[in-house]
């Protein structure tokens, strides 16, 4: 990522966590719209797993200028995805639900400029995610 899109995320960060709560209700209502499939693994309530999400974003977004302390966290995450049954094909629908959710809390604010940059932070932190979540030597199988 770079600087400008590290602070385009962060500075519209800020204009979402007043709004936290709705943001969240916003998000999973249309993960579960776009991908109905994924419902089955939320065990929790929609409210604390909003919650769950919304701090989560929060350190991430924070550590969006040091990655390298960040991705440690986002590497375990993405293996205890596993456990949940979290497949890596439902990253690109909850990237989609994540940039709708964004697009609806911040409106104009939401520029193209500020979506790309969401859309590249979604998508090196599923990256690492996935290649966490992806046991050694899979590759090597599927060969």
């Amino acid at each position: 990522m770079t600087p400008r899109q590290i602070e385009l995320v962060q500075s519209t960060w800020a204009d979402v966590e007043p709004i936290a709560d709705t943001a969240a209700r916003l998000f999973y209502r249309r993960l579960f719209e776009i991908a109905p499939e994924v419902r089955p693994l939320f065990t929790t309530s929609v409210s604390e797993q909003g919650d769950k999400l919304m701090k989560t974003l929060a350190v991430v977004v924070a550590g969006l200028k040091k990655l390298e302390t960040i991705v440690p966290a986002v590497e375990d995450l993405g293996r205890r995805h596993v456990d949940y049954g979290v497949q890596s094909e439902y990253y690109d629908a909850v990237g989609e639900a994540l940039l709708w959710t964004l697009e609806q809390g911040l409106g104009r604010a939401f520029t193209q400029e500020a979506r790309e940059a969401w859309g590249e932070a979604y998508r090196t932190l599923a990256g690492v995610m996935i290649e966490a979540a992806t046991p050694a030597g899979a590759e090597l199988a599927a060969v």
